[in-house]
């Protein structure tokens, strides 16, 4: 049996990998047909790596029928040279990873990143043992406003609901929430709505008050109005979790500047935590704060991932300096740059319009650590960068 499968129809290209991928087990396949034929036959597949001279439009065809059919395997797809327009194509197709043919060492990270991708993917798949989902929440919190907590949130749900997970962002800015304005969707279903169904909320319930932003993400949105925010109680915050943990494999829950019964409720539920600083002294004193916050709660230090934002901005303050005054390490620099705030404007996410930007990268990064995808560079062995028990 092998779980990892190259497909490459050009004979020189095919000799150039073979004994590489064959040394960790892997098959080398002539053709997307020969690949369509061998599939069934071996379910327990992870990897598909799919040759520079197939075509493109049978690669993303083929890619999008086993995101709904098979979402545990993960594709990469290799192309004589990376072309923006062709970006956005494979993302919304459901590849894991493009990289250009000339680029051999990102040939393997990418196929390292997918493999543990697709087994963390298969242990999430097992759940309790009847193939239903149980969603990790992860909390972004920032005790100051301004310091890009909803970019960050909305960006790591677009991230997250790659490779066929399923995903929820949750608006917790009852007051001023912005993830619709950001994502550039109606507030017209909203988590007032389902106010009406409080103590006796159901799967039918919560899909009537989502927003479908698109193929494995939904949004529950803020309110319309700050008034009815009030009305959501801590109690209602709960049910909505409760319920939507058995639909979703995450649920990235956006939150206030501000600790509020709701913000702690989400928290008490968290998997993982997830404040944000940025290089300037408010925003410094806040994580601190944050941070014993987080230690009087008991909330567990090895699920907190701080992300430093606007990385690289001519402040003052070298990244050195934040994180010895933040008190714990950096899980991700996120760069600063001006493009995030022309997406804002536009109300697309820089994740979706621009994948391959040093911003998503950064997030996408962020993602794979909560989903237990392993990022630590290997030493080179073999095709894949190192040998798969």
């Amino acid at each position: 049996m092998s779980l990892y499968v190259y497909v490459e129809p050009d004979d020189e290209r095919r000799t150039h990998w073979g004994n590489d991928f064959r040394a960790i087990g892997g098959t080398m396949l002539k053709s997307m047909s020969e690949l369509e034929s061998y599939l069934p036959r071996y379910p327990e597949t992870l990897l598909v790596v799919i040759g520079a001279v197939v075509d493109l439009d049978e690669a993303l065809m083929f890619t999008a029928y086993q995101r709904l059919q098979r979402p545990v395997i993960g594709v990469v797809l290799i192309r004589h040279a990376i072309e923006a327009g062709v970006v956005l194509r494979c993302l919304q197709s459901g590849i894991r990873d493009l990289v250009a043919e000339e680029d051999e060492e990102g040939i393997r990270s990418a196929t390292v990143r997918s493999v543990d991708l697709s087994k963390a993917l298969s242990t999430t798949m097992r759940g309790t043992g009847d193939n239903a989902p149980y969603a990790s929440v992860v909390t972004v919190f920032a005790g100051k406003g301004g310091c890009g907590r909803s970019v960050v949130a909305v960006n790591l749900a677009v991230a997250l609901a790659g490779a066929g997970r399923r995903v929820l962002l949750m608006d917790l800015d009852l007051q001023f929430g912005d993830v619709a304005i950001m994502m550039k969707l109606s507030p017209e279903r909203n988590i007032a709505g389902g106010l009406q169904m409080a103590g006796r909320l159901d799967e039918p319930g919560l899909r009537s008050i989502v927003t479908t932003y698109r193929q494995s993400l939904d949004a529950l949105l803020a309110p319309a109005s700050p008034a009815e925010g009030e009305q959501v109680r801590r109690e209602f915050v709960v049910e909505l979790l409760d319920v939507a943990r058995p639909l979703y494999d995450f649920i990235v829950v956006d939150t206030p500047s501000v600790v509020t019964d709701q913000v702690l409720a989400a928290l008490d539920m968290s998997d993982w935590f997830i404040p944000i600083v940025t290089p300037d002294l408010p925003a410094l004193k806040s994580v601190r704060l944050t941070a014993e916050m987080f230690d009087l709660l008991d909330y567990p230090k090895d699920k907190r991932l701080l992300v430093f934002n606007r990385a690289g901005a001519q402040v003052g303050l070298s990244p050195s300096e934040v994180e010895v005054a933040a008190g714990m390490p950096f899980a991700v620099q996120v760069p600063a740059s001006r493009d995030v705030t022309v997406s804002v404007n536009h109300g697309e996410p820089i994740a979706v319009t621009d994948p391959l930007h040093p911003v998503s990268r950064a997030i996408r990064e962020l993602g794979d650590r909560i989903a237990g995808v392993g990022t630590t560079p290997q030493r080179r062995r073999g095709f894949l960068g190192r040998l798969f028990p």
